[in-house]
C-alpha cells in the first residue's frame, strides 16, 4: 500500500501575512472611529448635553461647528475603510491623510470632550502605524 503525502505551500510570505493582517487592523479601527465620529458629529450638531462648555480656549468654535467637522470625517473614514479592505493603494494614502486630520480635529475639540478625544487620538494613532508600517505588494484582502 502505498500513501501520498500532500503538502499545502503556503501562497504567500509571512511578511505578506503580516501586511495583510496590519491593513485589517487598520481598516477595522477605522471603520470604528468613522463610526464613531459620525455620533460624535450627530451629537454636537444636536447639541447634546454631553459636551462640556469652556470660555477660556485657545481654539474656541462653536459646537455645531465641530459637529459637522466630525460628522463629514468620519463618514469620510469610513469610506476610506472601505476601500482598504478591498487592498486599494488610494485607500491606503488616505487613510494615513484621514486618520492625521481626525487626530488634529480631536487635538483641538479637546476641552468639549476629553477623554474620547484623547481615545480617538489613539484610534488614529494606531491607524497611521498600521498603514504605514506594513507594505502590501499582495492581492487584495480577503
Amino acid at each position: 500500500m502505498t500513501t501520498t503525502h500532500t503538502s499545502h505551500t503556503p501562497t504567500g510570505t509571512t511578511k505578506q501575512h503580516w501586511a495583510e493582517g496590519l491593513t485589517v487592523f487598520a481598516a477595522v479601527i477605522l471603520m470604528l472611529a468613522g463610526i464613531l465620529d459620525i455620533f460624535r458629529g450627530i451629537m454636537g450638531i444636536a447639541e447634546d448635553d454631553v459636551f462640556v462648555t469652556t470660555r477660556s480656549y485657545v481654539f474656541r468654535f462653536d459646537l455645531t461647528g465641530w459637529g459637522w467637522i466630525h460628522l463629514a470625517l468620519g463618514a469620510v473614514a469610513v469610506i476610506v475603510s472601505l476601500g482598504l479592505f478591498r487592498g486599494s493603494m488610494w485607500a491606503r494614502v488616505s487613510g494615513v491623510a484621514i486618520a492625521a486630520l481626525i487626530v488634529i480635529a480631536n487635538f483641538l475639540s479637546l476641552p468639549y470632550y476629553p477623554v474620547w478625544s484623547v481615545v480617538m487620538i489613539a484610534f488614529s494613532a494606531f491607524v497611521i502605524w498600521g498603514l504605514c508600517v506594513s507594505r502590501s505588494d499582495a492581492a487584495p484582502l480577503r
